[in-house]
């Protein structure tokens, strides 16, 4: 007897359906192309507009997936677009066009110049909505192996030595885990930094190639991590990711320093609970203390 096809192998058709007006950011491949999704390819086969941040990815990413562009307009908006360019989609928009925005690779907005965009059509009061995917920091974040109750985004760090210090100078308290980007060129020197500036013992995962055939995780504290990398070659796209800080033990005139800021908007409840949470503290400790200074 003849099988029929597994419907698991059947390839997705992409929808011709029209796509509602407004502006639809698509989240594309970060490495793998079987990684976009379904909703993602029935936008870039239906929409009136196609934006690019790089045109030649999208439409080698669209030939992949067997979307015809159709004679549809395929426009670059990217760093160097200008205010002419911005100005051009968003008149689109406003007739009542539909438009997907591809980043590069991952989720628009997440460093990418979609952000001018983003803000421009909401300032216009033109709809936009999004189909959500590959995200570089968040596929880090999962195999990390780190806390991701709290994260923190800091992006790309600066390129040069004393702002780079500075910047991770004021992430060094923060009690979430840290996600920066880097290029591969910079990231000897990052880590060592990282080392000097948060502490060689603090822990670490630099993800590399995220998706791609040659994916890698590199898990230890700062200095091993350092270490490691400043003696071999590194290429590809970096995600680095740093666990949080070690929690300050909370003294009596901390906790009542954060008491008399808060006490200046709140009840002397609000603003022990407030406290408390913030630091750590035992509620009733923070009441105490709160009590005595409102009543000073």
């Amino acid at each position: 007897m003849r099988q029929g096809p597994d419907p698991a192998d059947a390839a997705h058709k992409p929808a011709l359906r029209a796509i509602p007006p407004g502006l639809h950011f698509v989240s594309t491949p970060i490495g793998a192309a079987r990684d976009i999704t379904l909703r993602a390819l029935d936008v870039l086969a239906g929409a009136d507009v196609l934006v690019a941040e790089d045109t030649r990815t999208l439409r080698h990413l669209m030939e992949i997936h067997g979307i015809p562009l159709n004679g549809r307009p395929l426009i670059a908006y990217h760093d160097h677009s200008g205010e002419g360019q911005l100005q051009r989609l968003v008149g689109l928009l406003a007739e009542g066009r539909s438009l997907a925005y591809a980043s590069e690779a991952g989720t628009p907005l997440i460093s990418d110049p979609g952000f001018e965009l983003a803000r421009a059509v909401a300032a216009a009061g033109l709809p936009m909505t999004a189909a959500p995917g590959p995200c570089a920091a968040i596929c880090a974040l999962t195999l990390s192996g780190l806390p991701s109750d709290r994260f923190f985004f800091a992006g790309f760090p600066p390129s040069a030595q004393g702002a780079r210090r500075s910047f991770l100078e004021d992430l060094a308290g923060v009690q979430a885990t840290l996600i920066l980007y880097e290029s591969p060129k910079r990231l000897a020197a990052l880590l060592a930094e990282m080392a000097a500036t948060l502490g060689g013992a603090r822990q670490a995962v630099v993800c590399r190639e995220l998706t791609k055939r040659f994916e890698e995780v590199l898990r230890g504290d700062l200095a091993t991590l350092a270490a490691e990398v400043a003696a071999r070659e590194v290429k590809g796209e970096i995600v680095v990711l740093v666990d949080r800080a070690a929690p300050t033990e909370a003294t009596e005139d901390s906790i009542g320093a954060a008491l008399d800021a808060a006490l200046q908007t709140m009840s002397v409840k609000d603003a022990a609970t407030f406290v408390s949470q913030t630091l750590g503290v035992s509620r009733k400790i923070a009441y105490r203390i709160a009590l005595d200074r409102s009543q000073g």
